[in-house]
């Protein structure tokens, strides 16, 4: 039984990936994707429960120097999107970002990071879904945690089965609240420091950033530190690296989102959280709640409890949504160009253009995060966002290689190309090394990290990846 079972995962896994004939399998999805859908995705999918639930954590791990820990990953971030825009812009024709993983590090290669970055997205959506489960409780404190958390699944799968078109609106509206909420705080936040509003930890004022303990308050190892939750935030950037073969006019869509979404992120990060350490010293920013909550509070807005609930929920489903949509296009892909029939039934799209079966195929195993909420509700979400990190960070370097492999196969590269390469790809590899240390360095995520990597070592044997014949099967 136990051989039998292996069997079928090894065949769905190592299915091959020979590309049919898109004609023959009807598997030309709508381009009904607009630029400020593109836009909204990519930017709503970056920001989540990790700043407006977790800014104060990060806040306490690194102090005021927190917000150059953002820019640098930003930075970070911008020079990846650029690689992966010049790869999107070569070849519109391909599915996705893992077409070109395939191309250019090989078919396998291409099979364990296509495995590794739908299985991070489902983690993802776990443990959105278990926020969901949990925000809810604010209002309806009696309420069971799987219940909400299913509800809101079965929704966002309605949505996204009935067109593209419908998914890209409802995340547009989704981001545009959590954007809307940020630039509040951050309109609040400069009101109270320029009339030095009095606070219980004393006046709001700039002067808060340095006059606790300095600008590096906790030194370089609380810096360090923060990057895990930090490069947590900045997962789903390269959302846009799944649009593309949905996008009206990608070739002038997809730069514009590269070029404008990394510099916003940056901007609402970085702004939102240096208003939060000037309205508050950095030591008494809350770690249980929100310090949007304690900004609100501040300037005598009372319901900003209820406000705040509202747009952490909304960020929930947002990341699930995207979680959706993401692993359904992955899985769909893997279907066209697998051989093995298993994985073959879900490339193929239904009557509106839809992958709806590997949607479904997806949402049944976010489910899986429900029955989770049943038995160990307490440590789902913390397990399933740290995998999530460490897996992230496999598909970020296998993009970056990859664009190396481009760029040495075409040495002129395309118009729209990454400043500074090959440096800038080499200086990118370098960050993501050292966040893996971090996190290995880290008590309180080194388990995650271990798991995360017996997965992806799973995975390689499984396709035998280290096999010299790479020939496509």
């Amino acid at each position: 039984m136990a051989e039998w079972c292996f069997g079928i995962l090894k065949g769905l896994i190592t299915g091959g990936i020979v590309l049919q004939s898109t004609e023959k399998n009807n598997v030309h999805m709508a381009r009904d994707l607009k630029n400020r859908h593109v836009q909204l995705i990519a930017l709503g999918g970056t920001i989540g429960t990790g700043l407006f639930l977790g800014a104060g954590q990060t806040i306490h791990q690194a102090g005021p120097a927190i917000l150059l820990a953002y820019i640098v990953t930003g930075l970070v971030c911008f020079l990846m999107m650029r690689a992966l825009g010049e790869l999107l812009l070569s070849d519109t024709t391909k599915h996705n970002f893992i077409d070109f993983i395939s191309e250019y590090l090989g078919v396998k290669t291409g099979k364990v990071i296509g495995w590794v970055y739908w299985v991070c997205w489902i983690a993802v959506a776990i443990a959105e879904i278990t926020a969901v489960g949990l925000y809810v409780k604010y209002w309806i404190p009696g309420s069971p945690q799987w219940v909400s958390g299913l509800i809101t699944l079965v929704l966002l799968l309605c949505l996204n089965l009935i067109s593209v078109g419908a998914f890209g609106e409802t995340e547009f509206w989704f981001a545009l609240i959590k954007v809307v909420a940020i630039v509040i705080l951050i309109v609040v936040g400069l009101v109270l420091i320029f009339l030095h509003v009095k606070t219980r930890e004393g006046n709001a004022s700039f002067s808060n950033l340095t006059a606790f303990g300095g600008f590096f308050a906790q030194g370089a190892g609380g810096f360090f530190s923060s990057f895990q939750m930090v490069v947590f935030s900045f997962v789903g950037i390269e959302m846009v690296g799944l649009t593309a073969s949905e996008t009206a006019d990608p070739h002038h869509v997809i730069p514009k989102a590269i070029n404008e979404i990394p510099v916003r992120v940056i901007l609402f990060y970085v702004g939102a959280l240096l208003v939060i350490m000037s309205v508050f010293p950095w030591s008494a920013v809350s770690t249980s709640s929100s310090p949007f909550v304690q900004v609100f509070d501040n300037a005598g807005i009372s319901a900003g409890g209820d406000i705040i609930n509202f747009v952490v929920l909304v960020a929930a489903a947002s990341a699930c949504n995207s979680s959706l949509y993401s692993t359904g296009r992955l899985l769909f892909g893997m279907g066209v160009t697998g051989k093995h029939p298993v994985l073959r039934y879900f490339g193929r799209l239904n009557h509106r253009q839809v992958p709806a079966r590997a949607i479904a195929a997806s949402a049944g195993m976010i489910a899986l995060g429900v029955i989770l909420n049943i038995i160990i509700p307490a440590s789902i979400f913390t397990a399933a966002s740290s995998a999530a990190t460490t897996c992230f960070l496999f598909v970020w370097g296998a993009l970056v290689l990859t664009h190396l492999r481009y760029r040495r196969a075409n040495p002129q590269g395309h118009e729209f190309r990454l400043p500074g390469a090959p440096f800038t790809d080499y200086l990118v590899l370098v960050f993501l090394i050292m966040v893996f240390v971090v996190m290995a360095w880290l008590p309180s995520t080194r388990a995650a990290l271990i798991v995360a990597v017996a997965f992806v070592l799973v995975v390689c044997v499984l396709t035998g990846v280290w096999r010299r014949d790479r020939h496509v099967e």
